[in-house]
């Protein structure tokens, strides 16, 4: 059975508002595809296990959809795996930005996890880093350039030769992400290849 494998933001959970967009219009309109949204917490580690073990464990084709970190992740999915990928905002370069996060506690955004990232972390995090890509047509990109967390111009770039959709104003969240759906969907698992 194909599955959609949708990877949540930095301290997101699959309670956020596109991962749960992304499941019911799955339910009601593509059935056949079987929807997984793991919880990930920010550490690494943990994340990279729980990936390899659901890519692992699946049983046909998988497509990835990845928001803000999900992105970064879902692009290291991409290059381990030769999946297909849409990522959204995607945050390439969250080296960068995760420091000032560091040896303080911090919360998820949809329940009471609380978690504290280390230099290790950061680390581990560099390690999964894909600075450049194998098969760019493997991507879809989806950004808005009112991004207020990520500078959408550092996806565009890293991206170039992908499929680009850059959509002017809007925000981090991506407003009107229904829209693009039922094609992000045909083009991660297009129909006649399951």
């Amino acid at each position: 059975m194909p599955q959609l494998l949708y990877l949540h933001g930095f301290l997101s959970s699959p309670g956020s508002f596109k991962a749960v967009q992304v499941r019911d219009w799955l339910t009601q309109h593509r059935p056949d595809i079987r929807y997984c949204c793991p919880a990930l917490t920010p550490h690494p580690c943990a994340t990279r296990a729980t990936l390899t073990q659901i890519m692992r464990d699946a049983q046909g084709p998988v497509g990835v959809m990845g928001s803000s970190l999900g992105g970064f992740w879902a692009t290291w999915l991409a290059e381990q795996f030769g999946v297909r990928a849409v990522v959204i905002n995607p945050s390439v370069n969250p080296m960068a930005l995760l420091p000032q996060y560091l040896h303080k506690p911090v919360k998820n955004f949809h329940n009471d996890d609380t978690y504290t990232l280390t230099e290790r972390d950061l680390a581990d995090l560099a390690a999964c880093d894909t600075p450049s890509l194998q098969d760019p047509a493997r991507y879809w990109l989806m950004v808005q350039t009112g991004d207020e967390t990520l500078d959408y111009r550092l996806a565009v770039a890293k991206y170039q030769r992908c499929r680009q959709t850059v959509e002017a104003g809007g925000d981090h969240a991506f407003q009107g992400f229904e829209r693009h759906i039922e094609a992000a969907v045909n083009f991660l698992l297009p129909i006649e290849e399951q």
